[in-house]
């Protein structure tokens, strides 16, 4: 009885839909369209945006850090998959004593200052070729400002 409702009930609409196939578009479809087209544009994550223009939050950085616990830890001393990034802002790439970096990583003489930290963090693969770090990166800049502010905390 439930799928002959439904196919009642879609009748209709079917042939409303086959109705207006071929009618000439509304100018005032097209300005809905393209102001919700406009809409959307808004609201995708800023691009060019410097760290300097940004304040993190460490509460929300905690929060976005969740999908970095799969590899990484911020406890001190305690590696996972990824090295430990306690105390991480501010200390130079591959220094963790013990842990088997990439050789990409190792050898980059990158310090981890908030700066490269944000560059990084949008696309890592990209930024260090050779890194054994899958994670595709965060691509809001408030997310990495934020988790920049929590990992900038774990040392305290």
């Amino acid at each position: 009885m439930r799928k002959i409702l439904m196919s009642a009930a879609a009748v209709p609409a079917l042939l409303a839909l086959a109705a207006c196939e071929g009618a000439p578009a509304d100018n005032a479809e097209e300005d809905e369209v393209a102001e919700v087209e406009a809409e959307e544009v808004e609201e995708e994550p800023m691009t060019d945006v410097a760290f300097a223009d940004l304040t993190g939050d460490a509460s929300a950085g905690e929060t976005v850090f969740a999908q970095c616990r799969t590899c990484h830890l911020v406890e001190e001393g305690m590696n996972g998959v990824g090295p430990s990034l306690h105390g991480v802002v501010g200390r130079e790439a591959g220094a963790i004593d013990g842990f088997n970096y990439s050789d990409a990583n190792a050898n980059s003489d990158i310090t981890w200052t908030p700066e490269v930290l944000f560059e990084y963090l949008e696309a890592p693969r990209e930024y260090l070729p050779g890194t054994r770090m899958a994670f595709p990166g965060l691509k809001d800049p408030q997310d990495r400002v934020d988790v920049i502010a929590y990992l900038d905390q774990t040392d305290e």
